[in-house]
C-alpha cells in the first residue's frame, strides 16, 4: 500500500482536534502531494477533460450506453481500481490519491462523478474490506477494469435513515445453498447497468446481513429510471427481490454484521463526498469568473463590480477552507493505516472508523459549501443562471442531492457531538475532563492569557477559544441529559455546527502557516487574508450558534456566566474583511480559476 509522505509519530485521536493542537509536521495538506499522487489527478483531470467534459450534455439525456463506455475507459486507465489491493490486480493507493480521484471526476458533471463514485467507493468497497479471498478473487479483478459494473442497495421505501428497519428478508433455502431474498430497495445509483448490487436484508427477518447479488440471479429485476430534479443522466432504479436465489457463498461478511458493513462504508463515502464537493465548487468557480470577466454592464466586466467580487472571494476563501480540512482527514486516514496489512481488513476498517467524526463533518460542511457555490454562480450568471443553456442551472441542480447522500445532513449533524460524547463516555477521549477544568475555571477569576506576538497569532487564539466554547455547551449538554442526550435533535445539530467550524478553522490556520514555514509571508498574503476572513466570520458564527443553545441548557447566574464566557470566547478584533475580498477576487479574475 502506497503511504502519505508524513511524520511518523502516534495515531491521532479522531475528534481530539477538540482537546489538542497539532504541530504543523502532523497535518497533511494539499501543498504536501507527492509526485504520485499529482500524477493520479493528472490522469483523472485529463481523462475527465478529454472524454466526459465535452460528453456532458450526451449523458445529462441518458445516454447509459455511453456512460458505461466511460466507465470502462476510466477502467483502462486504473482510475476504477486505485483502492482495490495490488493482489486483486489493483492499484492499492493511499487514501490522498483516491480522494485527488473524488476531486478531479467533478468537473466532468455530477451524473458522472456519481456513477464513477458509486463503482469505485459503496459498490467496491464492501468486497475490499469485508469479502471473503473467494469473492475478492472472484469480483474485484473484474471491478477495477470496469469489466464488471457496481451498485450499493441499502434504502428502502420505509427505511432511508433509518436503515437498520430495512424489511427486505432472507431465508435459507431447504437445501441450505441458496438465501431467498424478498424485498424492494430503491434510489439505487447505477441500478440500470450493474452487473452486482451489494445488498442488504434481514436474515429470518431479524439479522441485519450483507450479499452480493449479480443481476442474472433469479429473482432479481430492476424498475424504470428515476427522473431527478439533478444528476439526471446518472441511472437510478428500485431492485426487485422476488424470491431471488442467492449462493450462500455470496454472504458478504458474517450473518447479522451487515452494519458493520453499511456503517463504515458511510464513512469512506462521507469524507470522500466532501472531496467531490472541493472539486466542484472549483469548477463553478472558473465558469463563474469566466463569466463575470466576459459579462459587461455599464461598459465594465461585472468582475470589476464591489457585489461581484464579494462573491466570487467567499466562494474561494469557503473552498480553501474545506480543502484543507477535506486533505487534512485524508493525511489522518493514511497515517492511521501506515504499516497496516493490505490484507488487515479489520486494521484497515479500525483506521478509518478512528475519524468517523471528520468524515461526517467533511459530508455536511462540503456539501454545503458546494450548496453555497452553487447558488451564488446561479445569481453571478442573473437570468442566464436560469437557462438551461448555461452550465449554472445543471450545477445548481447538481448539487442538491449532495446534502441527502450518504446519510442526510440533519443525520451527520446528530453522528458528530453523538460520536464525541461516546468516546468521551468509553474512556477514549478526555472531554469530559477538559470540560470540568473549563467549568472550573468560568467559575473562578479569569486568567490574564498572556499576548501572542507574529502572523496569525490572533488566529490562533481565537481557534482554542473556539474549542472552550465547544467544550462549555457539550459538558453542559452531557451533565443536563446524561444518557438521553440522543432525544435533543436541535441541540446536537447546534453543537455539531460549532464543531465543523473548529475543524475547519484548525485546519484552514495549520494549513496556511505551514505554507508560510514552507515559503513566506510574501508568498501566502492572499492565503493569510482568506485565513483571517474565514475565522473572524466562523467566530461570528459560533456566537450566534451558541446562544440559543446556552440559554436550552442552563439559566440564572449559570446562563448569565456562560453567556459572559461566551463573549470573551468569541471576542475579536474587527478585521477588513472586505479589503481582503477584493484582493482574492482581483487575483481570481486575473488568473481565471481558484486561486489556492
Amino acid at each position: 500500500m502506497s503511504t502519505t509522505v508524513m511524520a511518523k509519530a502516534k495515531i491521532i485521536k479522531g475528534g481530539s482536534f477538540l482537546i489538542e493542537e497539532r504541530n504543523l509536521s502532523e497535518v497533511f495538506t494539499p501543498e504536501d502531494f507527492s509526485e504520485e499522487q499529482r500524477a493520479i489527478a493528472k490522469t483523472t483531470r485529463d481523462f475527465v477533460m478529454g472524454e466526459v467534459y465535452p460528453n456532458r450534455n450526451e449523458i445529462e439525456n441518458k445516454n447509459i450506453d455511453l456512460l458505461v463506455s466511460l466507465l470502462r475507459k476510466a477502467g483502462q486507465l486504473g482510475l476504477l481500481s486505485f483502492d482495490i489491493p495490488e493482489k486483486y490486480e489493483g492499484l492499492g493507493l493511499d487514501k490522498v490519491c483516491s480522494t485527488l480521484v473524488a476531486e478531479n471526476l467533478a468537473p466532468g458533471g455530477g451524473s458522472y462523478a456519481v456513477s464513477h463514485g458509486g463503482q469505485t467507493g459503496i459498490g467496491s468497497w464492501p468486497i475490499i474490506y469485508f469479502g471473503t479471498e473467494a469473492q475478492k478473487k472472484h469480483y474485484l479483478p473484474k471491478i477495477g477494469t470496469g469489466e464488471l459494473l457496481a451498485a450499493y442497495a441499502l434504502t428502502e421505501p420505509h427505511s432511508g435513515s433509518d436503515a437498520l428497519a430495512a424489511k427486505t428478508r432472507a431465508v435459507l433455502s431447504e437445501d441450505g445453498k441458496h438465501y431467498i431474498l424478498n424485498g424492494t430497495k430503491m434510489w439505487i445509483t447505477n441500478a440500470g447497468f450493474a452487473d452486482i448490487f451489494i445488498t442488504f436484508a434481514k436474515v429470518d427477518g431479524e439479522k441485519f446481513s450483507c450479499f452480493i447479488i449479480e443481476k442474472t440471479f433469479p429473482g432479481v429485476s430492476t424498475g424504470g429510471e428515476e427522473h431527478k430534479m439533478g444528476i439526471r443522466g446518472s441511472s437510478t432504479r428500485t431492485i426487485e427481490l422476488n424470491d431471488a436465489k442467492i449462493p450462500v457463498e455470496n454472504l458478504l461478511g458474517e450473518i447479522g454484521k451487515g452494519h458493520l458493513i453499511a456503517f463504515n462504508v458511510l464513512n469512506m463515502g462521507r469524507f470522500k463526498l466532501g472531496a467531490g464537493c472541493v472539486g466542484g465548487a472549483k469548477a463553478a468557480m472558473k465558469e463563474s469568473i469566466a463569466y463575470a470577466n466576459e459579462r459587461h454592464q455599464f461598459n465594465k466586466p461585472i468582475s470589476s463590480f464591489g457585489a461581484i467580487r464579494q462573491k466570487l472571494a467567499e466562494m474561494a476563501i469557503r473552498c480553501y477552507a474545506v480543502e484543507s480540512a477535506v486533505y487534512r482527514t485524508a493525511g489522518l486516514i493514511d497515517q492511521a493505516l501506515e504499516g497496516v496489512d493490505a490484507d488487515d481488513n479489520a486494521g484497515i476498517m479500525k483506521g478509518i472508523e478512528e475519524y468517523a467524526i471528520e468524515c461526517s463533518a467533511m459530508k455536511v460542511y462540503g456539501t454545503e459549501m458546494l450548496d453555497f457555490v452553487a447558488d451564488e454562480m446561479v445569481q453571478i450568471y442573473g437570468g442566464y443562471g436560469y437557462s438551461q443553456e448555461y452550465p449554472a442551472e445543471r450545477v445548481y441542480r447538481d448539487s442538491r442531492i449532495n446534502r441527502i447522500f450518504e446519510g442526510t445532513n440533519e443525520i451527520n449533524r446528530m453522528l458528530i457531538p453523538g460520536m464525541l460524547l461516546k468516546k468521551a463516555m468509553k474512556g477514549e477521549l478526555a472531554i469530559m475532563q477538559a470540560a470540568k477544568q473549563l467549568m472550573e475555571e468560568l467559575l473562578s477569576f479569569p486568567s490574564m492569557e498572556e499576548e501572542e506576538e507574529g502572523v496569525l497569532s490572533e488566529e490562533q487564539k481565537l481557534v482554542r477559544n473556539a474549542k472552550k466554547v465547544v467544550l462549555m455547551i457539550a459538558g453542559a449538554a452531557a451533565q443536563k441529559y446524561m444518557q438521553n442526550i440522543s432525544e435533543q435533535q436541535e441541540l446536537l445539530m447546534g453543537i455539531a455546527d460549532i464543531i465543523m467550524e473548529v475543524y475547519a478553522m484548525e485546519s484552514t490556520l495549520l494549513r496556511t502557516q505551514k505554507f508560510i514555514q514552507a515559503n513566506s509571508e510574501e508568498k501566502a498574503d492572499l492565503r493569510i487574508e482568506a485565513t483571517r476572513t474565514f475565522i473572524s466570520d466562523a467566530m461570528d458564527r459560533i456566537e450566534i450558534t451558541a446562544r440559543p443553545l446556552l440559554a436550552a441548557l442552563v439559566e440564572g447566574d449559570m446562563l448569565r456566566t456562560q453567556i459572559a464566557a461566551l463573549k470573551r470566547f468569541t471576542r475579536h478584533t474587527p478585521y477588513n474583511s472586505i479589503q481582503a475580498r477584493q484582493r482574492i477576487a482581483v487575483a481570481m479574475s486575473e488568473t481565471g480559476k481558484y486561486i489556492f
